[in-house]
C-alpha cells in the first residue's frame, strides 16, 4: 500500500469526486492505526513505550484506491480541508423524499385508527 502525502491525497480525492458527479460513488474510510505490526506493538507495550496512533484514510471509486496517514499534529488542518472538499462535492446527492407528518396523522384520525389499543 502506497501512502500519499496529505496535499496530493486531497487533490486526488477532489478529482475522484469530480469524476463521479454524473455516475458512480466514492467511498472514504477512516481507521485508527499505528502503522506497526502486532508483534512490534506488543513489544512496545511490554517495554512501556508509548505507541503513536495515526489516522489511516482510504478512498476508492471502485477502480482506483488512494490512501494517506494523518498524525495528531496535522489532524486539524487535514480535517478542515477534508470538510471543505466534502461540502463542495455534496451537490450531486439526491434529495430524500419525506412524508408530511401532519398529513399522515390527519388521515389516521379520519380512518379511526390509532396507535394505542383501546382499554376495556
Amino acid at each position: 500500500m502506497v501512502l500519499l502525502q496529505l496535499d496530493p491525497f486531497l487533490n486526488e480525492l477532489t478529482s475522484m469526486f469530480e469524476r463521479s458527479t454524473e455516475a458512480g460513488s466514492v467511498w472514504v474510510t477512516l481507521k485508527r492505526s499505528s502503522l506497526k505490526s502486532k508483534v512490534v506493538r506488543n513489544k512496545m507495550a511490554t517495554a512501556g513505550e508509548a505507541i503513536e496512533y495515526r489516522c489511516l484514510i482510504r478512498a476508492t471509486n471502485g477502480k482506483k484506491t488512494i490512501s494517506t496517514s494523518v498524525g495528531p499534529k496535522d489532524h486539524q488542518r487535514f480535517q478542515a480541508s477534508y470538510a471543505t472538499i466534502l461540502k463542495a462535492h455534496m451537490t450531486s446527492l439526491k434529495k430524500r423524499e419525506r412524508k408530511d407528518k401532519k398529513k399522515s396523522s390527519e388521515s389516521d384520525k379520519r380512518e379511526g385508527t390509532s396507535k394505542r389499543p383501546k382499554k376495556s
